[in-house]
């Protein structure tokens, strides 16, 4: 008996066959089906035309054959199926009686020139398609560079991250999010640069560096706090001389550790919107009462304040932007953050945030119309095997199914199956 098998390689199938291996183009389904739908209409009306008295001329219909292969891959297609349909022009029109007229020419040149058409027009397409997809791919490049992934584990604490922004086709804005690890502590940010466009991404990137300097350096949180407001309001005077509205910059944050020793969150808020907590059942905002202002608007020592709240074991917390309070659906009703995340908060944070950024995409009719980014972090008890491996470096990658590799919660997945 003759083993056969099939392999897809790329935009290739290969098959193999008493070990004789034969390559072939693998068919993407949208091309399959414009080939489907040609032939139907090329069939459909080559034998209605043949069939129908012969002063009806069917034959004009025709032209939707190449037409409707503009959804295919590749020029074989439409050329082939544009072939067939001038094979179809000459049958009906021969049993019309009009094989010597010059109705036949001119059937055959409507075919040929919907052929060139949409030629033309899928060259143009692919061309579009290739430009989307280079920008895309730096687009995707910078956001690595700018937002490079947290570590799935720093000490005893787990965490996941979820970004979205807004503009079309771009996957960087001007919401940000970082952590370092400092000693017996991990210490965290999590802001929203007012506006958009280079601008926003620009002083995104410039308050990350200020604060990945400032936690290693400064002792105390509040310092932490005033190093980044100084920061920005360095940076704000440096584009001030071109930029006219550049007093206007300014971002909100929330500056945070969680200390190794001690089960809390120490949390500084510069105008920016409170985190949730989750504490078994129970969850609520941890609501600063006196929040300082935005980074860059110059706040003073004494209002950076620290605000201490408990952060057990298995308790989680979920740093986010504006975003995920401001969707609204189509209705006008705001997204119900508070409700979904004590529904959601027992599970791990990897899956928190996936549900919760679907979640808010079905709330939202599709389309989110703001950035929106999410940090969970939960509290486990590190035993010591944990505590020597972790040391907030990334996690190392695990070979998943098939050599595949997985990081974070793909990886948790590939150990439970």
């Amino acid at each position: 008996m003759t083993k056969q098998t099939h392999i897809v390689t790329g935009t290739h199938r290969v098959a193999t066959a008493g070990g004789v291996a034969v390559s072939f183009p693998a068919v993407r389904p949208r091309t399959l089906i414009a080939v489907v739908v040609a032939s139907a209409v090329l069939l459909g009306v080559t034998l209605w035309g043949v069939i129908v008295p012969a002063d009806v001329h069917l034959e004009v219909l025709l032209v939707a054959v190449p037409a409707l292969t503009a959804a295919a891959d590749n020029t074989r297609t439409t050329v082939s199926m544009t072939a067939l349909a001038c094979l179809g022009v000459v049958a009906v029109d021969a049993d019309d009686g009009l094989p010597s007229s010059p109705i036949l020419p001119i059937d055959v040149l409507g075919l040929l020139v919907v052929c060139v058409l949409v030629l033309v027009f899928r060259r143009l397409r692919d061309v579009d398609h290739r430009t989307l997809c280079a920008v895309r791919s730096v687009s995707e490049t910078a956001q690595k560079a700018l937002l490079p992934p947290l570590p799935c584990r720093m000490a005893g604490l787990e965490i996941a991250t979820a970004y979205r922004s807004a503009a079309a086709h771009a996957h960087i804005g001007g919401d940000v999010y970082a952590a370092e690890r400092v000693e017996h502590t991990v210490r965290m940010l999590i802001g929203d640069v007012r506006g958009n466009g280079l601008a926003a991404v620009d002083d995104a990137a410039a308050v990350i560096g200020a604060f990945r300097e400032a936690a290693h350096r400064d002792v105390q949180l509040e310092h932490v706090a005033l190093s980044l407001d100084a920061g920005v309001r360095r940076r704000v005077d440096q584009v001030s001389e071109t930029d006219s509205n550049a007093a206007e910059r300014f971002i909100t944050a929330l500056v945070l550790e969680i200390p190794d020793d001690l089960h809390v969150v120490r949390v500084i808020s510069c105008g920016h919107p409170d985190s949730m907590r989750s504490h078994g059942a129970d969850v609520d905002f941890l609501e600063v009462p006196q929040p300082a202002p935005p980074l860059g608007l110059g706040g003073d020592r004494a209002a950076y304040q620290v605000n201490t709240f408990r952060f057990e074991p298995e308790d989680t917390l979920l740093l986010h932007t504006d975003g995920l309070l401001e969707t609204r659906d189509g209705a006008g009703a705001f997204y119900p953050a508070l409700d979904r995340f004590a529904l959601l908060a027992e599970d791990e944070p990897h899956y928190l945030i996936e549900r919760l950024m679907s979640d808010l995409t079905v709330h939202a009719g599709g389309e989110v119309q703001d950035d929106v980014a999410m940090v969970a972090v939960r509290r486990r008890a590190a035993t010591a095997t944990e505590s020597a491996g972790e040391g907030g470096r990334p996690a190392s990658p695990v070979a998943g199914p098939a050599g595949r590799t997985l990081r974070c919660g793909a990886a948790k997945r590939a150990m439970r199956h």
